[in-house]
Order: C-alpha cells, then structure tokens, then sequence
C-alpha cells in the first residue's frame, strides 16, 4: 500500500510504500473487540467492597422473640432487609484481569491500522521532534493535520520532548510503534505516524516479538 509522507507543515513530500501484512489486511472486527474489552478488563482495579451480614457491626441478639408479636420472623439486626445491615450479594475485591492470545492481540493491532488505512484516517508525516518542548510548537504542527478531533501520534521512540509539547492537550494520545493500545488506536479519529515508525511496524509485527 502506498502513502504520501507529509512534511511538519503539511506539504507532500513523498511516497512509501507500507506492508500489506500490517496495513493492508482484511479488517477483523471480532477480534478488534476482544482486544479493547481485554485492554478495559486490565484496566479495572477491582477494590469495590461491601459488608455482608457477617462483617457488619451490631447486636447478634434476636431483636424481638420468635411468636406472638404478629410480626415476621427475625434474627438480628444485621440482616440484609434491615436498614443499615449487611449488603446481599455485594462486590468483594477481585482481579478482573486476563490474558489474550499474544497472536489475537497483534491481529487486532494490525486489523486496526488497516482500518485506519483504508478510511484514510492515517497520516504518514516526516520525522520530528520538538526541542522547545513547548505545547504550542506542537500544536502548530497537528493543526496541520487534525483540528480539534481525537489524535494518536505513533512514535518511533520514546521522545520525551514531544510528550512534554503534547501533555497539555486532552486530545491527543501517544504511542510508541512497540507498545500499542487497541483502545487508543481504535477510537482515535486521527492517527498520524512518523515515517520511521511506519517503516519500524512492519518488521515488529512480523516477527516473533511482535507477538509479546
């Protein structure tokens, strides 16, 4: 598949050709789900907690006897139908994590940059960084690109300068070509991606590390 590369300013510079493998697939939409529900799952800290009747303080002691008061059966305040008694049935800590096939994780990946690809939602832009590392610098540069819409800017490393410009902006995520996150990926109206790490991608997911 072919792309233009576009210069900071928004000028066409040139051609490159992208891998088919990555960015030319069939889109998979299945796994494309099962990738965002794996990534909110992990997410999850699972600390919600509640007492049940056991755990909750009170009196064990019957509140009234068992007949003769025309009243229901009961067996201490710390019943769930009690107010200010147990919880029935409530949350308790728990792991909400789990793990996906590494091979479903890097189909998803590679279903979602095909996606972008083919909706011309992807833009291939020249290698840059921002020494400044001031905000509007980068800023500059997006509006060239993308306004006012959710973005995801593909490093080809770990750039602190560009992510030090880019932590003032709510609509903008960064990625590193290694490290996606199908959520990210997948919800971002704009994916913009520096050529080296267009090039990077094809040999990362092709390759066994690619599968981690």
């Amino acid at each position: 598949m072919e792309k233009k590369v576009y210069s900071v300013d928004g000028k066409e510079l040139r051609t490159i050709n992208l891998d088919d493998q990555v960015f030319g697939l069939p889109v998979n939409e299945d796994v494309i789900y099962y990738a965002i529900n794996n990534e909110l799952a992990n997410m999850r800290v699972g600390t919600a907690c509640t007492k049940d009747r056991s755990e909750v303080h009170g009196s064990n002691a019957k509140p009234y006897k068992q007949k003769g008061t025309g009243r229901a059966r009961r067996g201490d305040k710390k019943s769930p139908i009690t107010v200010g008694g147990g919880t029935m049935f409530g949350p308790k800590p728990r792991d909400y994590s789990y793990a996906m096939p590494k091979k479903a994780k890097r189909l998803a990946m590679k279903s979602i940059l095909s996606l972008k690809a083919q909706t011309d939602r992807l833009t291939v832009i020249e290698d840059f960084t921002v020494e400044s590392g001031r905000t509007k610098d980068l800023v500059k540069i997006l509006n060239n690109f993308a306004k006012d819409e959710r973005t995801v800017l593909i490093l080809k490393d770990d750039d602190a300068k560009i992510k030090q410009a880019g932590r003032n902006i709510p609509s903008l995520h960064f990625l590193s070509f290694n490290r996606l996150r199908a959520h990210d990926l997948f919800y971002g109206r704009r994916v913009i991606i520096l050529e080296t790490a267009a090039k990077n991608l094809a040999g990362f997911y092709n390759s066994e590390e690619g599968a981690e």
